[in-house]
């Protein structure tokens, strides 16, 4: 079975792997959580951020947060582990591209990340606060951005080719998407 099928098993849990390029969201409103990412203005992205992280802090308060609603898909207290590692990472890569160079980032496995940091165990509350710390963060790193500095570029590892304002549009569909997935409407 080579590495692009392979579907990891931990506890009796299945991960399918997502293998979709989800950057078309850039381009057409997403069919499954309504989300035009591709018109955000510049100026509301920094708000956005903290309005799709801002309802984690009560799922993660759920009494089925660990629960997942089938074998292969994420339990909330998942989906939020996971929203806190999109946080961290875009905080990264939006900070690389604003310094300049065109940075080329490397493939995250968001899979094997749940995997390997054993998502589904780990704290609620701990999570919880990281979120909201990292989203912070998220945000700050937005609020800075002007002029040119939208334009500034960096690529992700397959190739697709990001400005400041894409991956911004990116990341906030990445975040509404997963309110979805958890049962709550994008604000």
């Amino acid at each position: 079975m080579d590495q692009a099928s392979e579907v990891v098993t931990k506890k009796g849990r299945q991960i399918v792997p997502d293998e979709k390029d989800w950057t078309w969201t850039l381009d057409q409103t997403c069919p499954e959580c309504g989300l035009a990412a591709g018109v955000i203005p510049a100026a509301e992205i920094a708000a956005r951020i903290t309005a799709y992280t801002g309802p984690w802090a009560a799922v993660l308060g759920r009494p089925d947060v660990r629960q997942r609603p089938d074998p292969v898909t994420w339990s909330p207290l998942e989906y939020g582990c996971h929203v806190r590692d999109v946080c961290t990472i875009f905080t990264e890569r939006v900070r690389a591209m604003l310094a300049g160079g065109h940075p080329s980032f490397a493939n995250w496995d968001q899979d094997r990340a749940a995997t390997e940091d054993r998502y589904e165990e780990q704290d609620t509350s701990e999570v919880a606060d990281v979120i909201a710390a990292s989203a912070a963060e998220l945000s700050a790193a937005f609020v800075g951005v002007s002029g040119e500095q939208w334009g500034l570029t960096g690529a992700r590892s397959g190739g697709s080719e990001f400005t400041v304002l894409s991956l911004g549009r990116y990341c906030l569909h990445d975040l509404a998407h997963h309110l979805v997935d958890v049962g709550l409407e994008v604000p």
